[in-house]
């Protein structure tokens, strides 16, 4: 799987973990150059608090598209680190 936005691969993974039809990538597929801070946070009641990344690509921001829960609740323990995306980032094959 890759996750694509304003023509750069994001992440890169063959072991997505699929949750409520998100693919939430392995903390090593993340491009982190690609990436800036966020102070953004929200809340799931079975997740967890999620933290929040901005994208930066070809001189776009993206403000908080990269999405990802440090410590997770015991019953989504793993996709702890793992990354999902949205706000027009692609994810394909």
């Amino acid at each position: 799987m890759k996750a694509i936005w304003n023509g750069a691969v994001i992440a890169e993974s063959d072991h997505t973990v699929l949750v409520e039809g998100n693919h939430y990538f392995p903390p090593e597929s993340l491009k982190r150059e690609h990436t800036s801070f966020s102070n953004h946070r929200s809340s799931c009641p079975w997740k967890g608090q999620a933290q929040y990344l901005s994208l930066f690509v070809n001189g776009e921001l993206n403000p908080d598209a990269v999405w990802y829960y440090a410590d997770p609740l015991p019953a989504a323990a793993n996709i702890k680190g793992h990354y999902a995306f949205w706000k027009g980032v692609e994810i394909r094959d």
